[in-house]
């Protein structure tokens, strides 16, 4: 359960940090099954429907980023979404009734190399028709100031919508050069393995490449109130059943709650599909700086 000043906080700030949501073995159970999946890059030589690779990848030298939708591929994430105490931390800021999104993903940042994300918020990926629409982090390793930990821009959920495109299509990122963003009250979040963060879906908020030489995964899991219904061309809902399994708490309801928000689709679909990394190629002006796949191949 959530302390009134963490409840405070996720309103004002967009965010709130919970110290140790995972059993010790728990965590230990989420390591060993992301490890599993992380070693059966050494199969592969291109991205999967499972997998997202780092632009240096190879078969002998397997560089993951992203497992996706990491719910669909073991049931231990599945049950893991609706584990109590994660419950216990969302119900006082979305109420009882609540439905895991089908998206998910658990983002590896490997020692030296690992990607940055991108200013964004989620909300430009996946609008719905009101905004009770939050994602937590799960740590699966201490996250420090060195290893490319989240970093939010506090009140930004209660601002606007700002523009997630380039060249025409969705990018999945705001331009570093947008003079809308405006990251100088940025807040760096830190924690140990087996806490968990919670942040808004218009927040803003990214991350930078890991320069250190220990690894940062989190297990990102998005939720909705089950009032919130994606806006069209978000996600589908056409399979009514399935929609409704991935409800983790509470009860289905055909009775969307409409909300006064800010909406940008996320249209014409990105020119690079399969994740963020993916999207945030056509990016117009970066902030975090990008690892040299050239400097990896000469060593």
């Amino acid at each position: 359960m959530l302390s009134e000043a963490q409840v405070r906080q996720y309103e004002q700030d967009g965010y709130t940090f919970v110290r140790g949501v995972l059993e010790p073995h728990v965590l230990q159970q989420l390591r060993d099954v992301t490890d599993r999946i992380i070693e059966s890059a050494a199969e592969v030589a291109e991205h999967t429907n499972v997998l997202d690779l780092e632009a240096s990848h190879t078969p002998e030298r397997p560089r993951v980023r992203r497992i996706k939708q990491p719910h669909l591929v073991d049931d231990f994430y599945r049950d893991l979404a609706g584990y109590q105490p994660v419950m216990d931390a969302l119900i006082p800021l979305m109420g009882e009734h609540i439905r895991l999104r089908a998206g998910g993903k658990i983002n590896i940042k490997a020692p030296t190399y690992g990607s940055p994300v991108e200013w964004h918020q989620d909300w430009a990926f996946y609008p719905h028709t009101n905004q009770s629409v939050l994602a937590v982090g799960i740590l699966l390793d201490d996250m420090t100031e060195e290893n490319g930990p989240l970093q939010v821009v506090p009140g930004t959920h209660r601002g606007p919508v700002l523009d997630h495109h380039s060249h025409g299509a969705f990018c999945g990122a705001i331009n570093a050069a947008d003079p809308d963003l405006d990251v100088s009250s940025a807040v760096t979040v830190t924690g140990k393995a087996g806490d968990m963060s919670i942040h808004h879906a218009r927040l803003i908020h990214g991350s930078a490449m890991n320069t250190s030489t220990q690894p940062r995964r989190v297990l990102f899991f998005e939720y909705a109130a089950v009032d919130a219904w994606p806006l069209a061309g978000v996600e589908s809902v056409g399979d009514l059943t399935e929609f409704n399994s991935r409800i983790v708490h509470g009860e289905p309801t055909l009775q969307p709650r409409l909300e006064d928000v800010p909406v940008r689709l996320p249209l014409p679909r990105a020119v690079y599909q399969g994740s963020i990394y993916e999207n945030q190629r056509e990016t117009g002006a970066r902030y975090f700086d990008q690892y040299e796949d050239a400097s990896l191949a000469a060593d």
